[in-house]
């Protein structure tokens, strides 16, 4: 049922972008440099793209930013959540000891159980 539902929603998306892409369809000009620089800098670095190409683009180039600055700013709470995962297992692991130590296997098949896992 969510294949069918991520599938559809895909369909739409497909739909809404390609009457998007037709809708606009007209040339514009992309400029590095505005023309009183140009023909001060002696530069002439000038592109006409379809304006849907520029939308396209725009979208990407904004999701792109948007996930690396969530994957930088996630960042200290990955590395808080690896320090966390890395001192249980420790924990775990020297009660294990202690356990061993202080109790000793009383039956094969309890201390088997008593094992933590990793």
């Amino acid at each position: 049922m969510i294949r069918l539902i991520r599938y559809l929603f895909l369909l739409v998306l497909a739909l809404v972008l390609v009457v998007l892409a037709m809708s606009n369809r007209g040339i514009v000009a992309l400029q590095l440099l505005p023309a009183e620089a140009e023909t001060y800098l002696g530069m002439n670095w000038r592109v006409d793209v379809p304006l849907y190409l520029v939308i396209f683009a725009g979208l990407g180039a904004g999701l792109l930013i948007g996930f690396f600055w969530e994957f930088f700013r996630e960042r200290r709470f990955r590395k808080t959540a690896r320090k966390a995962t890395k001192r249980a297992q420790n924990l775990e692991r020297e009660l294990a000891r202690l356990k061993e130590k202080t109790q000793g296997p009383r039956d094969d098949v309890l201390a088997l159980l008593d094992k933590p896992r990793g």
